[in-house]
């Protein structure tokens, strides 16, 4: 498997992945209210551009994504996603920790949302030292989300994208 800054032309191969994990997280949480849902390629394209955005391939196959960006002194990490019949392979705890470990020194603190309903999420943020609180503005609080946050504590020195 290689993990890789993404590009441009990773663009609709992202948009398909961002469907079809987000479509279970509709069926789990009972809401089509979920922005990643409505987003078009262009939309896509323009988080490419405004993100750090990592891919995890398999072969030539996309089956992985994760996104950050600096927000104030919180690293905001998001668009965590492994295509569903890789679930459970650890694949999301290894694009968490490389996210995290690409977060500038000027971070404090990393956050996230996700699925009120969704556990797994849930708990994986959890074992990895998150903490469910409340979001630090209602501003952009997507509704039925819940927000996770931990303090960054050690620095690590980011190796090379496997």
């Amino acid at each position: 498997m290689q993990l890789t800054d993404a590009r441009p032309e990773d663009g609709p191969e992202l948009l398909v992945l961002q469907r079809c994990c987000w479509v279970q997280e509709a069926v789990l949480n009972d809401t089509l209210d979920i922005p990643a849902l409505h987003e078009t390629l262009d939309d896509v394209r323009d988080w490419i551009k405004t993100w750090s955005v990592w891919v995890l391939r398999q072969d030539h196959r996309l089956i992985g994504a994760v996104r950050a960006r600096l927000d104030d002194d919180r690293w905001e990490l998001g668009r965590l996603m492994v295509a569903p019949d890789f679930a459970g392979r650890g694949l999301g705890r290894r694009l968490l920790a490389h996210a995290e470990a690409h977060a500038p020194a000027e971070a404090r603190r990393f956050a996230l949302f996700t699925g009120a309903r969704s556990a797994r999420n849930i708990a994986l943020y959890q074992r990895a030292g998150y903490r469910l609180t409340d979001p630090p503005t209602t501003e952009g609080h997507i509704r039925g989300a819940v927000y996770l946050e931990r303090n960054v504590t050690l620095r690590k020195k980011p190796g090379p994208a496997a």
